[in-house]
């Protein structure tokens, strides 16, 4: 059954979602903490495929992705915005945090989520 909120993802997509899922990064998991069950009053979902990309957290109702950037990100920018430039395609907003702002000020990082939830809440209600 496709679901929209995959945007078409293929199964090994899912396959990789789940190993992932399973092996979360440290910073994944700290931020997961906060996100989980509505905490913010929206329902997240981690490592969430969407057509050929699987986004670290995902919010359908908001059409919001959270994205954590680590060491690997370092040399990958120009993917890092293509990659957010099909998502926005698809109509999903993307904020992206490096691991170490998650790690050194986890308060400051849920603040700047909060903020584009209600952005995205208010986009939602003016369309």
């Amino acid at each position: 059954m496709e679901r929209k909120m995959f945007y078409g993802a293929k199964p090994d997509i899912f396959f990789k979602a789940k190993w992932l899922r399973e092996n979360m990064t440290a910073a994944e998991k700290l931020l997961w903490k906060q996100l989980n069950k509505n905490k913010l009053g929206f329902r997240f979902k981690p490592q969430h495929p969407i057509d050929v990309y699987i986004v670290d957290f995902y919010c359908h109702t908001l059409n919001l992705a959270i994205e954590l950037d680590g060491e690997s990100h370092k040399n990958s920018k120009e993917y890092d915005q293509d990659r957010t430039f099909e998502l926005e395609n698809f109509g999903i907003r993307v904020i992206r945090f490096n691991n170490s702002e998650v790690f050194q000020n986890i308060n400051k990082v849920i603040a700047q989520i909060k903020y584009v939830i209600n952005e995205c809440r208010v986009n939602k209600d003016t369309t």
